[in-house]
């Protein structure tokens, strides 16, 4: 990426570092097939060390309860899983087992549950085989069992059949490992909301009971004299060194005022302490203000900060945009970027969507270094500065956003397109060509009618898959919009 994480350590700005995502690890099989075939019990426990250590090589921490053989062993790993407070529990059956003794670690346990089934190789050895070496091949024979006890337990069920280096099945597996990441990030999250919201914007408008309630995330609602007074501690070295960072980092318009530039960099350096000192995961504001006024100025001037704290891994979205900030944080746990994204025009004669911001984007996506230019005015908004543009990676994207049903239930919407060339708008947005393949009018349609709001994030690589995953463990509907 252009401005990748190595760019930021260079300038001083490290990616934020995240807690690991929590993996519990449980194998089990038939107790009464440890008599009758001997060494069969220690080449099952060789697979799930095999498989143990697959996740610990993906960075994951792994909770391994061990191999249980019965329904009781079963009820003890589930008790000392629930304990360990895990983000995703999988359970490797090695050979069949009764669904008695997959059951209780779905039901106490307190995590959501894969199931999987990988056996030694692709394909027996038929004609060297007997009783014994086949069993070690058959953990997908309990597999519609538990399924049908999962349905009606009411437990959703989720499950990935293959052998034990099957490059597909751990690719799915991964899948279920990323969503995991998200799904702690929400329930860990501390996301901070900072002002009012943008005047009529009633789509926009969260309600923050909800925010906890549905991901179990903390929103932590702040002034903005709390960004105020820490702006004011900020000395003149450190706007020095943030402007140094700056010039490292971006492109420089013409129209660059050293004067806008300076308090640009002297907000970031106070958005940073906020951040830290709140221990935000992530930050939604507005602030309109009149009149050139403190606080105007200080609405005005998050621009650079903003985009530097997205890149780092702490999203920030202007137009108080709690659920779209939600969002992209969501899409930079899945290593997708997710840069603050609305419609902006339809180009017919090339197929195309052009969608994008003003304000702060996801550097780490940019197809070039991005450009910092300076503005005189903000439309829509008071205030003036230096904002952000570029056009994210070309190749395949996908946008994505949480939509809000009647009833308050979020959504997770996505669609898949293609950030193509061609001529672009040049007033300080981050603006994108996306052909999703059919008439743009049409996209636009479908998608403002998916539940969707005014905003979402423009992430990179194609990642339904991938969303559809998370929404499954968070218990959300999940809209994939085609036209």
């Amino acid at each position: 990426m252009p401005t990748d994480i190595t760019v930021l350590d260079a300038a001083g700005l490290p990616r934020t570092r995240f807690r690991k995502t929590r993996i519990g690890l449980v194998a089990g099989g038939l107790a009464a097939y440890w008599p009758q075939f001997p060494g069969l019990l220690e080449q099952l426990q060789g697979s799930a060390r095999e498989v143990g250590e697959r996740f610990s090589g993906k960075g994951c921490e792994v909770v391994d309860v061990g191999f249980v053989s019965d329904a009781q062993e079963a009820a003890g790993a589930a008790d000392r899983l629930r304990a360990a407070d895990c983000d995703l529990i999988v359970t490797f059956l090695t050979t069949y087992l009764t669904a008695s003794m997959v059951l209780p670690i779905a039901q106490r346990s307190q995590a959501p549950v894969l199931v999987i089934d990988l056996q030694p190789t692709a394909s027996m050895d038929h004609a060297a085989f007997d009783t014994g070496k086949w069993l070690a091949y058959c953990g997908q024979c309990p597999l519609p069992e538990i399924a049908n006890v999962f349905r009606r337990a009411g437990i959703p069920f989720r499950s990935v059949s293959g052998h034990l280096r099957d490059d597909d099945a751990w690719k799915r597996i991964d899948r279920w490992i990323r969503a995991a990441d998200v799904r702690a990030a929400m329930r860990h999250g501390r996301h901070g909301l900072m002002g009012h919201l943008y005047p009529g914007m009633l789509d926009v408008s969260t309600d923050l009971t909800l925010v906890s309630a549905q991901f179990g995330s903390h929103v932590e609602v702040l002034e903005v004299d709390d960004l105020r007074v820490r702006v004011a501690e900020v000395t003149e070295q450190q706007i020095n060194e943030r402007v140094a960072v700056a010039r490292k980092v971006f492109t420089f318009d013409e129209s660059v005022l050293d004067e806008d530039l300076r308090w640009g960099a002297k907000v970031s350096v106070g958005l940073d302490r906020l951040v830290d000192d709140f221990a935000l995961d992530s930050l939604a504001y507005y602030h309109r203000g009149l009149d050139g006024e403190l606080h105007e100025r200080l609405g005005a001037g998050m621009i650079l900060g903003a985009s530097l704290l997205t890149a780092r891994g702490i999203p920030a979205a202007g137009e108080f945009e709690l659920r779209t900030s939600l969002a992209m944080l969501m899409a930079d746990r899945l290593g997708a970027g997710g840069s603050f994204t609305e419609l902006q025009a339809l180009n017919f004669e090339d197929n195309v969507v052009e969608m994008g911001h003003d304000g702060p984007a996801h550097l780490a996506i940019s197809s070039a270094d991005p450009l910092l230019r300076g503005l005189g005015v903000y439309h829509g908004k008071r205030g003036w500065g230096v904002s952000v543009e570029f056009d994210v990676q070309h190749g395949p994207v996908t946008t994505f956003g949480l939509g809000q049903e009647t009833d308050g239930t979020y959504t997770v919407i996505a669609s898949e397109g293609e950030v193509v060339p061609g001529p672009l708008l040049r007033i300080g947005n981050t603006t994108s060509r996306v052909d999703f393949g059919c008439d743009p009018g049409e996209w636009t349609d479908t998608w403002s009618a998916s539940g969707i709001g005014h905003h979402w994030a423009l992430c990179v690589g194609h990642r339904a898959k991938d969303l559809q995953a998370v929404a499954d463990l968070l218990d959300l509907p999940f809209v994939h919009v085609k036209v």
